[in-house]
Order: C-alpha cells, then sequence, then structure tokens
C-alpha cells in the first residue's frame, strides 16, 4: 500500500477540504464484513484481519468543479463508518456503511447524486488546545439508535518514515466504491500525502457501527489524527460488466 498518491486522474467534480479528522479503527473478522458487502465487491485484509473505522471530522470549503465554496452548506460535521474493499476489477477502495452530517440538503444530494448513504444527525465539535470531542445522534433515517460521543488529544506528529505499513493500509485510500441499484459505482478521491499525529486518551461511547450491522468492536481501537488535507473527487464512473443480484 503506497501512503503517495497516484499520478493523474480524472477532472474533478468536487473540491473540499477534510480537517480536523480522526481514525478510529478496530480489526475484525473477515467474513462478518463481507456478508454486509454486495456481490463482487471484496473485502480487504491486512494481515488477515479486516478494519472498520469510525472517522470523525469538519468537511469545509466544499465546491463544484471551478465554482467558489458553497455558502453555509459548503462546511459541517461528518462522522462516517468505513472498511476498506477490492472492486471487481481489483483495485482498492473505502466502502462507506454509513455518513452522518447535520445538513438535510447534503444528505438529499449525496444520496441522490452519488448514492452514498448519507444520514441526517445532529452533529457537534468541540476543541480545547489539543483536546477534541466529537458528539452526534442520528435523526433520519428512522431504525437502530445511531450516535457517537468521541473524545482524544492530539499528540505529536508522526514522521512518514515511522508511519507503519497498517497506518498506510488505513489511511491511504486513492478511491471509494459504492452501489446505485443493481450497479456498482467508482469515484477516485485525489489528495496529498496525510500529515499524521499520534492521539492520546481516548473516549469512545457509540453505537454507529453496531448501527450498520456489525458486531461491537472488541478492545481500544487503533487512533491516529490528522489536521487535514486538499480533496478532489472525480465523477463517479460505473464499473463495466459487473451487474449486483
Amino acid at each position: 500500500m503506497s501512503a503517495e498518491p497516484p499520478a493523474g486522474g480524472r477532472r474533478p467534480l468536487l473540491r473540499q477540504r477534510w480537517t480536523e479528522l480522526a481514525y478510529f479503527h478496530w480489526p475484525y473478522e473477515p467474513a462478518d464484513v463481507q456478508r454486509l458487502l454486495p456481490s463482487g465487491v471484496s473485502v480487504d485484509v491486512h494481515e488477515g484481519a479486516a478494519w472498520i473505522g469510525l472517522i470523525p471530522f469538519e468537511m469545509r470549503d466544499v465546491a463544484l468543479g471551478p465554482t467558489p465554496p458553497l455558502p453555509w452548506l459548503g462546511r459541517f460535521i461528518e462522522i462516517n463508518v468505513r472498511t476498506y474493499v477490492v472492486d471487481p476489477t481489483g483495485r482498492r477502495a473505502v466502502w462507506f456503511f454509513s455518513l452522518d452530517v447535520p445538513r438535510a440538503a447534503i444528505v438529499a444530494m449525496a444520496r441522490t447524486v452519488f448514492a452514498l448513504p448519507y444520514c441526517w444527525a445532529k452533529a457537534s465539535h468541540l476543541r480545547e488546545g489539543d483536546r477534541h470531542r466529537y458528539q452526534m445522534t442520528r435523526r433520519w433515517p428512522r431504525g437502530p439508535h445511531a450516535s457517537a460521543d468521541l473524545a482524544f488529544t492530539v499528540g505529536e506528529s508522526i514522521p512518514d518514515a515511522e508511519v507503519s505499513d497498517l497506518d498506510h493500509f488505513l489511511t491511504a485510500r486513492w478511491a471509494l466504491t459504492t452501489k446505485r441499484r443493481n450497479q456498482l459505482l467508482y469515484g477516485q478521491v485525489r489528495h496529498p500525502r496525510w500529515p499524521l499525529h499520534r492521539v492520546g486518551d481516548v473516549r469512545i461511547d457509540q453505537d454507529l457501527i453496531q448501527s450498520a450491522g456489525l458486531p461491537s468492536p472488541a478492545g481500544p481501537p487503533r487512533s491516529l489524527y490528522s489536521p487535514g488535507v486538499e480533496v478532489r473527487v472525480a465523477p463517479f464512473q460505473v464499473v463495466p460488466g459487473r451487474e449486483i443480484p
């Protein structure tokens, strides 16, 4: 897994910044994750384990193509639950189980245009020095209770040479895949290499992962922080020759 972004890429449809981002990951049995994925999408594993991520951050300066950032709608908190997959053509990507944001209009657009499982939630982010706290409670769609209370303290930066193979596996992802009806979609995501920091004093109370249909995570998470990067998302493409039953 390369920590460096691939060269080239399609012209971006969306521009945005992902800031104040934390990674919380737990290992899972691959079969527990695979059963939730559509036909043709395979769970990606590292040393025999699948990984589930709970990722809080602030989305900022969302813009369509070359236009200026959207006012108000272009900045919001997001907390997503995700895993890592390989599509039918062998390309590695992120698979999202849920993406909770406090903007109903963003939820409607993302579900309609991008076929991503965005959810409407009440969310907040408080920061006191190096101490962060993200909180959210899902409002829609109705279903199993889904909330998160995530607190952590940002520590020292990690030199590039000290970032582990596992942390590259969990953070260096340059695409996502999703489904629309009976089709798989693939979208390139381009950004600089993540600047990473250590994280301490992690406190997590959540049931977002369980609401996705997964077992409760076991043990403390593998935790990282990044101040953020500029991101470009290309138009999604249909994965050729692959229809989901």
